[in-house]
């Protein structure tokens, strides 16, 4: 099963940034595009961004955060991120990463949250984004 770690959210004020991290052990995560979901309380989660396998050729961002927000892959470091500049009080939420669950989809960039996870959510890392 496959079991990723985020990490790097906090407590931002409005037009901060932050960076999340999604690590993977015990497995190559450059095999699997990973996709970034948050969940805001009462809200369901939504995809906002993803990242294609093998490279990372493929990207795709939810409309909200196009031109904010940038995912990238650090293959040296198993980890994926997500960079989150001009940030906003809608952007509050847990964010988790993700594999999707088939292995149909493994390499594709998707961001349907009924597409995944690979296993299981992890805990995920809060962002609260507030003046």
């Amino acid at each position: 099963q496959l079991q990723f770690v985020e990490s790097g959210g906090g407590l931002m004020q409005p037009g901060g940034s932050l960076r999340l991290s999604c690590a993977a052990s015990g497995f190559t995560l450059d095999y699997y595009a990973i996709g970034w979901f948050r969940q805001a309380p009462g809200k369901e989660r939504e995809g906002v961004s993803c990242i294609s396998a093998n490279g990372g050729g493929t990207t795709k961002y939810a409309d909200s955060v196009m031109g904010r927000f940038t995912i990238s892959r650090d293959n040296a470091k198993n980890t994926v991120y997500l960079q989150m500049n001009s940030l906003k009080p809608e952007d509050t939420g847990v964010y988790y990463c993700a594999a999707p669950k088939s292995s149909f989809f493994r390499a594709l960039c998707l961001t349907e949250p009924a597409l995944f996870p690979f296993g299981s959510w992890g805990q995920g890392t809060q962002v609260t984004v507030a003046s």
